[in-house]
């Protein structure tokens, strides 16, 4: 791509990177200097991405003329030509954008069209809550902004990236059940890698300075025998609101390990009622046991064990279990947790559904690993209660009698919503402190 055509872009962004560095403001000089940077990425949101931060800036440079001016009145000091200069800035800035409209530009960013809108409103959401997150949160959660004062900024740009990205990959029926597996794994790295860095000493790895319990049981569990400690709970409810039980496809840290170990053999469903019964068995005893400790005074340490134990359990299922039948088997008939997703996911409009399409083929059967869709749940034309809506049995449906359902949205609308709040959700968890 020519440079002459690029000159707007880069000047606006020049402009803005020299502003935070005049501000002492690193990281967003380092960010202003990595925007112009997502134009390599040949795709059609990559483009309206960077016209939304161009106008985003513009809007940045007027609200802080008010500011500066609001400033210079009070003292008493004239400020027109400080308006006239970032008027002009902001003008300039709204017209970097529109350069890119240009038709040899629009031309080289036409590919990805159908995914476009999904992916930009990924980057746009990202953004604006990582960017809520980094401003009015006193206590710095972003975890670059922990070890470099601005370091919150360029996570921000590249976490937006990220979301829109996968977001445009998830979008693709035929890839979808692989990206997932992969993100959702990444995810659990992530978070393990955090928690043992925080186990080694490094602090600004952990949100509060204290350890939690990385047992999805404890969720419910820990606020239980602490008597406090809402955050898990709040995020997990907060989750479940907005996407459903798809808390136990995409976000759980233990549930990525299942997928895996499950992953090495085709699905069998050999779950009986019995099994659906011991996830109640275990939830009941999970908050009796909580409770019972709290009550009995019973020291931090015993607690520890009990929960340790408890997820050692849960993944010595998986391990005899998942691997066997191809079926997550901790996820669907020991952990809590997933019931409480399933359960209190109805809640959320999010569903899928199968339409007069369907023949009855089974393909939607031998891909789910949550025992969902067995003969009778197909012909009732809608998954089971034990559906996470991770969307694989989509993806295998050859009759397009498989997808996802929000309120009177289509079907692709639906799919569209559904997978921007999980990539933007994904970035956002990885964005910030959280054990």
């Amino acid at each position: 791509m020519s440079l002459l055509r690029l000159l707007p872009v880069l000047l606006a962004f020049g402009l803005l990177g020299a502003h935070f560095l005049r501000m002492g403001i690193d990281g967003g000089l380092v960010a202003a200097a990595c925007a112009p940077l997502i134009l390599l990425i040949r795709r059609r949101w990559a483009a309206r991405a960077v016209q939304a931060l161009l106008v985003g800036s513009a809007v940045f440079w007027l609200v802080s003329l008010a500011r500066l001016a609001s400033v210079r009145q009070e003292m008493g000091m004239g400020w027109g030509r400080l308006a006239a200069i970032l008027v002009v800035v902001a003008l300039g800035t709204a017209a970097a954008a529109l350069s890119l409209e240009s038709r040899s530009l629009r031309e080289r960013y036409r590919r990805g069209g159908q995914s476009t809108t999904a992916s930009v409103v990924a980057f746009l959401l990202t953004a604006v809550v990582l960017v809520f997150v980094q401003v009015k949160v006193a206590r710095p959660m972003i975890l670059a902004e922990r070890f470099w004062v601005g370091g919150g900024w360029p996570t921000i740009l590249g976490l937006s990236v990220y979301a829109a990205w996968i977001n445009e990959l998830l979008l693709d029926p035929a890839r979808q059940a692989k990206i997932r597996s992969r993100i959702w794994l990444v995810f659990s790295m992530f978070f393990f890698a955090q928690l043992l860095l925080g186990l080694s000493g490094i602090e600004q790895m952990l949100m509060s300075g204290d350890l939690h319990l990385p047992v999805p049981a404890m969720i419910v569990g820990g606020p239980l025998y602490r008597g406090g400690g809402l955050f898990m709970p709040i995020l997990f409810g907060v989750t479940v609101l907005l996407m459903g039980p798809a808390w136990c496809s995409y976000f759980c840290y233990i549930g990525a390990w299942d997928n895996q170990l499950s992953g090495a053999r085709h699905p069998t469903n050999t779950s009986g009622p019995w099994h659906r019964r011991l996830r109640w068995i275990t939830l009941v005893a999970v908050v009796a046991l909580a409770l019972a400790l709290r009550l009995l005074g019973a020291p931090t340490w015993l607690a520890a064990v009990l929960g340790g134990g408890f997820g050692i359990v849960g993944v010595v299922i998986m391990v005899l279990w998942s691997r066997r039948t191809g079926t997550m088997a901790h996820c669907t008939w020991y952990c809590p947790i997933g019931l409480l997703a399933t359960g209190l996911g109805k809640l959320s409009p999010h569903r899928i559904r199968l339409n007069d399409n369907c023949t009855a083929c089974g393909l939607c059967s031998r891909a789910c690993r949550y025992d969902a869709l067995s003969s009778e749940d197909i012909a009732r034309h809608r998954p089971g209660a034990s559906c996470t809506l991770c969307g694989d049995c989509v993806g295998v449906c050859k009759h397009d009698a498989m997808g996802y359902r929000f309120g009177s949205l289509s079907p692709a609308t639906s799919r569209a919503v559904f997978f921007v709040l999980v990539a933007s959700f994904h970035a956002v968890c990885l964005a910030v402190a959280r054990i």
